[in-house]
């Protein structure tokens, strides 16, 4: 229970830190759920790129996805409601897919995560997320649009403050 009280706290750490990092340069959202060539497009890139290690389910590596692989690394979680993608803003899912996780978190964490900078454009990984977030329950995809809004509030806050320090 302690290793894993650790780990979400390294997490909520990372993510915040990851926040900060980007609160700047955050470009709005690319997902569209609406889009059904979006999401189509999404669902081949997924099925090509990221089922391997995600599932073609979206169901993710292994049950326990909590826990440590053999090597260190952090199993591919599932991006079903089951998994904590929906946890995350709209730009961390595209950075971590565009970066990698490990670079992402800046080293922070130690996954298998590749990133697709090299593989697919930035609108393409917009699809995949895209596609992603259409196969959640309409209460996850509320709860998901929920963290961006309130990631949004900060990030105009944040810049608020910074142009009154200037």
């Amino acid at each position: 229970m302690k290793k894993f009280l650790i780990g979400v706290a390294t997490s909520v750490f990372i993510s915040l830190g990851f926040i900060w990092w980007t609160v700047d340069e955050a470009p709005a959202s690319g997902m569209n759920i609406k889009d059904a060539a979006v999401v189509e497009q999404g669902r081949i890139l997924y099925a090509r790129e990221c089922a391997v290690c995600h599932g073609k389910n979206l169901e993710g590596q292994v049950p326990d996805w909590r826990s440590r692989l053999p090597d260190g690394s952090i199993p591919a979680p599932p991006h079903d409601e089951t998994g904590h993608t929906w946890h995350h803003p709209d730009q961390q899912l595209s950075e971590v897919t565009k970066l990698g996780r490990k670079d992402a978190s800046g080293g922070a964490m130690e996954s298998n995560m590749p990133g697709f900078a090299d593989k697919l454009t930035d609108s393409e990984i917009w699809a995949v997320l895209s596609f992603i977030k259409s196969q959640w329950p309409d209460r996850v995809t509320r709860r998901h649009d929920m963290i961006n809004e309130r990631m949004e509030r900060q990030r105009q806050h944040m810049h608020r403050r910074q142009m009154q320090e200037k």
